[in-house]
């Protein structure tokens, strides 16, 4: 007994100094990950995502958000990405959370591209440099480029794309910057994929216009089966009426820039084992940033 308060006095006398308790450290996270693969990994409390870098490149090449669940509270991605060093599978398996979200080649959970002639025209690499532009423990900014590609005959664009994650939302802000030649506008889309495979989906029309979002199976995937489900949304501030595309893959909303304009919008997701539960409830948390935008 004596010896059990001795040990709590030392460390009240530790904390006097400045001990902070999990919810007072930081709830944002973003950084290149260079030990896998080149990812780019974010994270806040609530959600977390990653973008594919040039080791990836043809294993995919995509532009496509990959979306990790994950239970609210502590920043998981380090400790992930740590484990994976020894046992390549980790974040594939349940703890507290996973990779379940196969994004292939598409827009995944919110990213945008080019939209001509009703095709989408994904950059012909993945993300090649990365910076982070500002960083406090409630929100984190960083920017990826995507070098030149051709998205149509003669047309030559790329990608400076910068991504805004603050705590406590489900939503992050997206700030695309296209620059091009060879045309005086360019239509930009950002959307999410529609995994029709799995079965069961359920889309709901939202207002305003630039606003759709789905509820769906959380993916295919196959090391360890997952039988929560997924919200993912995607918001165009300006955008035009959400649509899905010719081959069914994609929910949409799109707007036409100038070379070197900003194309803003907002993508999101949760997971049925956390927070929000229903597709009722990820349609409500939807319609609070609609509102609020």
């Amino acid at each position: 007994m004596k010896n059990s308060l001795i040990i709590a006095s030392l460390a009240l006398a530790l904390c006097l100094g400045g001990c902070k308790s999990a919810e007072e450290g930081p709830k944002v996270m973003a950084r290149e990950v260079p030990e896998r693969a080149d990812d780019f990994v974010f994270e806040n409390n609530l959600i977390a995502g990653r973008f594919y870098g040039k080791a990836l490149e043809g294993n995919p090449t995509s532009p496509g958000i990959d979306i990790w669940v994950k239970m609210p509270g502590k920043l998981v991605a380090d400790e992930w990405y740590a484990a994976a060093q020894t046992d390549s599978e980790y974040y594939h398996h349940d703890h507290g959370g996973k990779d379940c979200y196969k994004v292939s080649v598409s827009l995944g959970g919110g990213a945008s591209a080019p939209y001509i002639d009703g095709t989408l025209r994904y950059p012909q690499t993945n993300y090649r440099a990365s910076e982070v532009l500002e960083k406090t423990d409630t929100k984190v900014v960083f920017r990826l480029s995507y070098p030149e590609w051709e998205a149509a005959e003669g047309v030559k664009v790329s990608l400076e794309k910068t991504v805004t994650v603050t705590a406590d939302s489900y939503f992050c802000k997206v700030d695309d910057c296209y620059t091009f030649s060879g045309s005086d506008s360019l239509t930009v889309a950002a959307g999410i994929y529609r995994h029709a495979a799995l079965g069961t989906i359920v889309t709901e029309g939202c207002e305003p216009d630039g606003c759709y979002w789905i509820w769906e199976k959380a993916s295919d995937q196959s090391i360890e089966s997952e039988d929560g489900m997924l919200g993912v949304a995607v918001y165009v501030p300006g955008g035009s009426k959400a649509e899905i595309t010719s081959d069914f893959e994609h929910g949409i909303s799109t707007r036409t820039v100038a070379s070197g304009e900003t194309f803003s919008y907002y993508f999101g997701s949760c997971w049925s084992k956390a927070n929000l539960k229903t597709d009722f409830a990820w349609g409500a948390e939807v319609k609070k940033l609609t509102a609020s935008e």
